[in-house]
């Protein structure tokens, strides 16, 4: 790529089409990975390195070190442009930020690397993301089949937006594999369930669930946002698209909100033009903060186990806790799944404080590392209780038969030193169960 190139906005010298194509339908056309400009391509070994050096591009007129911002929503138009557009492949040139931008086309790469993938569109949230993903692969009247432990969000669009739209969703328990092909209907279209589950760490055995789809002759969309691409390579095990909420442990710092798909080109390209239809697209400066944070994802996965794996050891020995879940721990009812599937388990603890959640609220308050605060993924810990976050609008009864008992605790693992992790747990620990011993003397 040279400078005149650039300045012309001619994305000729990298453009994934076929010369030889003069239409959509013609059978030379090939789909190949992108959208890319970048001159950095490599099969590298490593997942640091795919994290530090894909995607990202020196600036050829600067010779700045790292992809610029390309703040602007507009590009000049020339005859390869205007060509693109006649002839069906604008996904490949730019035009107008909405349907891509450089900023775009860098991290979506990184990120197609970093999850094996062909092709990735990033999104303004992580539900948005998923909203477009679903929709693309659903007809009037379709049905979607999915996990019943689901992000809130996600479960509000299958039971209240869906319906709108003459569509309509089941929930089964992503454990019980005769309920979810019993579910499944004639005008069934999509099996749609998370890699790790939200808050108790349920390990779904994908390739199960690819191996029902299958024989369905069904789409599988997986969001791996709890997993993300050192844990689990979910492509590689037969899923159609991978979908994250970029905003968690992609970015990792707790300070951007963004969304991603990702999978072969052909399901890629039919989610970009739903994309430009709901407007989900993600802002230039926005790509900057996520390509930067994702240059550190290997690392720091690697210190959210190494803290939350020590953590959950300890807290599940600890005469204050009743039960932890945490997917390494031989207790946990998926270890053998988890074993099989995950590289990295993920820096996420969910336990169980014994005095219900007044003891819980207490042992938050405690608490002086971890933040009181929704979301997950960053380097600093956060700690929440579903009973009032993320499951608040389901009573007691319905928590408890979702397995979520009173006390449960869902902590999100930093990148903090496990010791001082500890150590914080300890002492609070202790201050609740001395309040406690107040209370009864």
């Amino acid at each position: 790529m040279n400078d005149d190139n650039m300045k012309r906005g001619d994305a000729r010298s990298f453009s994934p089409v076929d010369p030889e194509a003069t239409w959509l339908s013609d059978l030379k056309r090939k789909r190949m990975a992108g959208p890319s400009f970048s001159t950095k391509q490599g099969s590298w070994q490593g997942a640091s390195t795919c994290a530090v050096h894909a995607g990202t591009t020196d600036d050829p007129r600067t010779g700045a070190v790292g992809t610029p911002i390309y703040q602007t929503s507009t590009f000049l138009l020339n005859e390869d442009q205007y060509d693109s557009i006649h002839d069906g492949y604008p996904r490949d040139r730019f035009i107008y930020t909405r349907y891509g931008n450089p900023s775009q086309w860098a991290v979506q790469e990184k990120l197609a690397a970093l999850e094996g993938a062909e092709s990735a569109i990033v999104f303004s949230s992580g539900m948005a993301a998923i909203t477009t993903a679903v929709l693309t692969f659903m007809d009037k009247g379709a049905h979607v089949v999915a996990s019943n432990e689901l992000y809130g969000g996600t479960y509000n669009l299958f039971n209240q937006e869906l319906p709108t739209f003459g569509m309509s969703a089941s929930l089964v328990d992503p454990r019980d594999f005769e309920a979810i092909e019993a579910a499944i209907q004639p005008h069934t279209q999509i099996l749609y369930f998370e890699a790790i589950t939200n808050p108790l760490l349920t390990v779904v055995d994908i390739p199960r669930i690819v191996e029902i789809a299958r024989r369905h002759k069904l789409r599988v969309i997986i969001d791996a946002t709890f997993a993300t691409p050192i844990g689990m390579k979910c492509l590689d095990l037969g899923v159609d698209v991978v979908v994250h909420s970029a905003s968690k442990y992609l970015n990792g710092h707790s300070d951007l909100i963004a969304g991603v798909a990702l999978g072969p080109r052909k399901l890629i390209d039919q989610i970009w033009p739903r994309m430009l239809s709901y407007g989900g697209s993600l802002d230039p400066h926005a790509c900057f903060l996520l390509e930067r944070g994702l240059k550190t994802l290997a690392i720091r996965m690697r210190a959210h186990q190494e803290s939350a794996h020590a953590l959950a050891q300890h807290l599940e020995a600890h005469g204050q806790v009743e039960r932890v879940f945490y997917p390494l721990l031989p207790s946990h009812p998926d270890h053998e799944v988890a074993a099989r599937l995950l590289s990295n388990a993920t820096g996420n603890v969910t336990f169980v404080v014994k005095g219900g959640d007044e003891a819980a609220l207490a042992l938050l308050n405690a608490l002086q590392l971890p933040k009181q605060a929704t979301s997950l993924g960053g380097v600093e810990s956060l700690v929440s209780l579903p009973f009032n976050s993320s499951q608040a609008g389901f009573t007691q009864k319905q928590r408890i038969d979702m397995g979520i008992l009173p006390g449960t605790v869902r902590l999100s693992v930093g990148i903090e030193d496990a010791a001082d992790l500890i150590a914080d747990f300890d002492q609070a620990l202790a201050m609740i169960a001395n309040t406690k011993e107040s209370k009864n003397a």
